[in-house]
């Protein structure tokens, strides 16, 4: 057998993420594992006449990317050719989206559907100038009176409708809604065309199934997307029935299906790690449990394509309206969710239900919650779970996480669960946070600093398409905790190291994933995802990290992406 190893870096800056953090600087891939770290005349004994030998001239080499919460099929249904592209900035305002939906209805036959993604008022001119100011069907209408037109907010928690999309929907003055969910009236009582969180539903019922090979395409330009980008694994944070009304029905249990086809056809290039979703946003225990029990989680690669835990919603994250939190917002009271006495009590019944039964049945949960109140519930009902039917190393962890405090942060760690926070959504809403939640809190919000001194395990995810899934601006957030719109330091003594910035979107989510015996950091014996980064990570000026090239990707010693052979 040869000895000689397939390829090998040299003369960078091999960042290990082993325990130590060590910095080497040569690598070794032989038949797609890790099979030397160190310097660059130890490893180059293996260099033989079929290696490719890549020198990095100082450039960066990291374990691959691992976003910890990314909608694979959602983000590609949601950049075109199958979605308008409505984020900032390209476009700046109300009128740009007028424009921008203008011209789709001169391209595609009238009655069909136009879709589009990632408008957000806080970049909307019109919004910004007049924060009453909220987009209407009305700025729809007069553009595209003969297309239905759904616009997905950027936090994908609110839709913007015209009237024709109302009316195909039976969406009237009469529509009622469950809790949670809201249809935003005028002062006479009708619809002004926005809707949120669970009445999206109503809408997005009437929208054309999606065929497999739209979600099989939707996939593929994320996954081209992320080789780009260096990210070699994600966590799909909800397939299931739950997702068949949820950004177009591509969180429903057809698009695991288009995941495992892809896998057997060998077009799967990142590895993905699928927490199921038997229920949306509102949902019973008894709903839940039934759902859960019913879905097919068969796969034929588990370190390609795996079912690893369930995915719950506990809160929303519309603002005023369902963060479940201690005490009201800034603007007056907490919403539906946010309210005390007999409904919080039920609330935490059936979410203490729907964990203890997924808990028992060997089930990870990630439960998706933002509000403080919301986050110890979940907390308190992990560990309730975990008294009542004891199994080791569960790995249960908080989504979002944005107001975790320090009573659960402390529970977090004595149990060894985790969470994954957003620091790209951080960075694109902390502006608008001190309105929200007033000063204080929003600099709290995402609490870093604090649950890595706590012990809890932290992760990273980009929550695309909420956000474009680019680590480097998240790895920049954490260092400068700086907002997009103004640049304005948000929460300073929050901020953490590079070390553990790093580790956030590597070994930190490889443990979530149950995988950090073989993968997340670049150490012997480990498969050899790897990525490249232009430039010296270690000695960058945070505020220069977003914009350093990622020159190559591979996953498992096999290139999904690379400059340097140009």
């Amino acid at each position: 057998m040869s000895t000689h190893s397939d390829l090998v870096f040299l003369n960078g800056s091999v960042l290990t993420v082993d325990p130590d953090f060590t910095v080497a600087s040569a690598l070794a891939v032989t038949d797609g594992l890790i099979s030397a770290v160190g310097g660059d005349e130890d490893v180059s004994a293996s260099i033989g006449p079929t290696t490719r030998v890549v020198d990095l001239k100082g450039a960066t080499l990291l374990p691959g990317i691992n976003d910890a919460h990314l909608h694979g099929c959602s983000f590609g249904l949601t950049t075109p050719p199958l979605s308008l592209d409505l984020t900032h900035p390209t476009v700046k305002s109300l009128a740009d989206v007028a424009r921008e939906v203008a011209a789709a209805a001169e391209r595609v036959p009238a009655g069909q559907w136009i879709v589009g993604n990632g408008w957000d008022t806080g970049y909307l001119d019109e919004c910004v100038a007049d924060p009453s100011r909220m987009p209407t069907r009305h700025d729809l209408d007069a553009v595209s009176p003969h297309h239905p037109v759904l616009l997905h907010s950027f936090s994908g928690h609110a839709s913007w409708v015209n009237s024709a999309a109302l009316a195909l929907a039976g969406i009237d003055r009469h529509t009622e809604v469950p809790p949670g969910a809201f249809i935003v009236t005028d002062d006479a009582g009708e619809p002004t065309g926005l809707l949120y969180e669970g009445a999206q539903e109503l809408v997005q019922r009437v929208l054309p199934a999606l065929a497999p090979d739209i979600r099989a395409a939707a996939i593929k330009s994320t996954l081209a997307t992320l080789a780009r980008l260096g990210i070699t694994s994600y966590t799909e944070p909800g397939l299931g029935p739950g997702g068949d009304s949820l950004y177009r029905g591509a969180l429903s249990t057809s698009t695991f299906d288009v995941y495992r086809r892809l896998l057997a056809d060998g077009e799967l290039t990142a590895r993905v790690s699928v927490l199921l979703l038997p229920t949306g946003m509102a949902s019973t225990a008894e709903e839940f449990v039934e759902a859960l029990d019913g879905i097919d989680t068969a796969v034929s690669d588990p370190r390609r394509l795996n079912v690893l835990g369930v995915k719950l919603f506990a809160d929303g994250i519309v603002p005023n309206k369902t963060a479940w939190m201690h005490e009201p917002y800034t603007g007056g009271g907490c919403g539906s969710l946010c309210v005390g006495g007999d409904t919080d009590e039920d609330r935490v019944a059936e979410l203490r239900a729907m964990v203890r039964h997924a808990h028992a049945a060997g089930h990870q949960l990630g439960v998706h919650v933002t509000g403080d109140r919301g986050i110890d519930a979940v907390v308190d009902a992990f560990a309730a779970a975990t008294a009542e039917h004891p199994r080791p190393d569960a790995r249960h962890y908080v989504i979002h996480g944005d107001f975790l405090g320090a009573r659960s942060m402390k529970t977090l760690a004595e149990h060894g669960f985790g969470v994954c926070m957003n620091p790209t959504i951080k960075w694109t809403v902390a502006d608008m946070e001190v309105e929200f939640v007033g000063a204080e809190r929003a600099a709290y919000a995402w609490p870093y600093r604090d649950a890595v001194a706590a012990g809890v395990p932290v992760t990273s995810g980009s929550d695309a398409p909420v956000t474009f899934p680019d680590w480097r601006q998240g790895i920049a957030t954490m260092l400068l905790r700086e907002a997009k719109a103004s640049g304005r330091v948000s929460g300073p003594d929050q901020r953490i190291g590079l070390a553990e910035a790093v580790r956030t979107y590597t070994i930190r989510p490889a443990w979530q994933d149950f995988a950090d015996d073989w993968k997340g950091s670049l150490e012997v014996g480990k498969v050899a995802d790897l990525c490249v980064l232009g430039g010296d990570l270690l000695s960058a000026d945070p505020h220069d990290i977003p914009h350093m090239p990622v020159l190559l990707t591979a996953v498992d010693g096999e290139i999904v992406h690379d400059t340097l052979a140009d």
